[in-house]
């Protein structure tokens, strides 16, 4: 019997034994479960500057940490080693699939627990951080995992954050937001024709947005891709709608550089870049440039 994964905008009917487009999650024996808890792929000290978050604790050091999978196909991704894995190009499991995956190579995983990953971010307070960045791939697809990490990091009084796009039900996020205290969340753009080309939804992604504004510190990340999400009519829809919310929530706007399957085009102009976040700033009190 097929059953249907909650978690975001494909509910992905699954058979047992079948993962989901993410990659991260199953049904076994009729029952979703996942697949990528604990299991690490990447675990790094980074400057808090680098989430992107420049409004919160800036200056500091955070903990990050990602896992395997992402329930978007974003073909210019820049950490689809691990996000486009799923759990059988891991832990070298057999099982059908509800999508399909990139073309990767294996790669090993380290199981830290939720204690041992608090515990981790302890041991680095001494050295500037202020607690668990979940991020490189998308966590919410593993949102279990953040969740029971996250309680645990906030039992030893540090921090959490959350780097995610927003691709998921607001029943998932109201589990997480007691726990989290920043977020950064890619707004891909502001037309729902090219979040179908991602395997997303804008609308999904613009309730989440909403939500976690209320009761968390966010700041937002476009990518300016040529061609795609480019225009200057776009932007202006984009940051009215960012400042109708609050238009003291930050945005960055980053340049891209060609990666993954998407090394057809060149870079984005720097002018290009910097015009669309004047255009930003007609709105909001703090737009950002990245990558130039």
């Amino acid at each position: 019997m097929k059953t249907v994964c909650p978690v975001c905008t494909h509910h992905c009917h699954l058979e047992p034994g079948q993962r989901g487009l993410c990659g991260a999650r199953k049904n076994e024996d009729g029952k979703i479960v996942c697949k990528n808890y604990g299991q690490v792929t990447s675990l790094a000290l980074d400057p808090i500057e680098k989430k992107p978050l420049k409004r919160f604790r800036p200056g500091n050091l955070v903990l990050s940490v990602g896992s395997f999978g992402c329930n978007l196909r974003c073909p210019f991704c820049q950490n689809h080693e691990i996000s486009m894995l799923s759990a059988d190009e891991t832990a070298g499991e057999d099982s059908g699939t509800a999508g399909e995956n990139g073309e990767t190579g294996k790669i090993e995983l380290i199981d830290i627990s939720p204690q041992a990953l608090a515990g981790k971010a302890l041991q680095c307070r001494p050295f500037g951080n202020i607690g668990v960045a979940f991020t490189y791939n998308e966590p919410l697809v593993g949102w279990e995992y953040v969740r029971d990490t996250a309680k645990l990091v906030k039992d030893i009084g540090m921090e959490n954050i959350l780097v995610t796009n927003g691709t998921a039900s607001l029943k998932v996020l109201e589990e997480l937001l007691p726990f989290i205290d920043a977020m950064n969340i890619d707004l891909k753009g502001f037309r729902e024709s090219y979040y179908r080309k991602l395997g997303g939804d804008l609308e999904m992604v613009k309730r989440f947005i909403s939500r976690a504004a209320k009761d968390c510190h966010v700041e937002l990340t476009t990518l300016i891709v040529p061609g795609e999400n480019d225009c200057i009519e776009e932007m202006e829809e984009e940051a009215r709608w960012i400042a109708s919310l609050d238009a003291q929530i930050p945005l960055h706007v980053t340049r891209f550089f060609p990666r993954y399957q998407m090394m057809d085009r060149e870079a984005t102009e720097v002018e290009a870049v910097y015009q669309l976040a004047d255009v930003a700033r007609r709105y909001l009190a703090d737009v950002f440039v990245g990558n130039c």
